[in-house]
């Protein structure tokens, strides 16, 4: 089984409110191949949402408590990213998940680059909270460019 970002398979639950349709993604959860999940909407947080990054380092940095993700309004929701992550990490588990294709660049799921918590569209190397804990026990992740490998 294979777990997806929701936005790839078509939900519009992206911070703003739009979908990242890939049709591969949306094509293998019809065929009962893949499941999808929203970390941040599973962590509590509404769509549409104001964008967040992650200021202070990574998703493993999250993690550990060095850096916290925050909204472009100020507002810390470290705990939500940290739940929603949890969340899929748990998902992953039970439904016994081989590959997990997340969005790049989000703060959640980016598992090679995301944004380097200036809010001016610069992307840097990292993974999000999700992708990074995930990692940390043992899962194989991508991105939506992995779908066509």
């Amino acid at each position: 089984m294979i777990l997806i970002s929701a936005c790839l398979a078509g939900v519009p639950c992206r911070y703003d409110g739009k979908a990242s349709l890939a049709d591969i993604a949306q094509k293998l959860v019809t065929e009962k191949k893949a499941i999808y999940v929203c970390p941040e909407v599973s962590g509590g947080l509404s769509t549409p949402r104001d964008p967040a990054e992650i200021v202070g380092g990574s998703g493993e940095d999250v993690l550990d408590g060095k850096a916290k993700v925050i909204t472009k309004l100020g507002e810390d929701v470290t705990e939500q990213f940290i739940a929603g992550a949890n969340h899929t990490l748990q998902l992953a588990k039970k439904v016994g998940a081989t590959m997990v294709i997340l969005k790049e660049n989000s703060p959640s799921c980016g598992s090679t680059f995301i944004y380097d918590g200036h809010f001016q569209g610069k992307k840097i190397s990292g993974n999000g909270v999700t992708s990074a804990l995930l990692k940390r026990h043992g899962f194989r992740v991508g991105s939506e460019h992995d779908l066509y490998e």
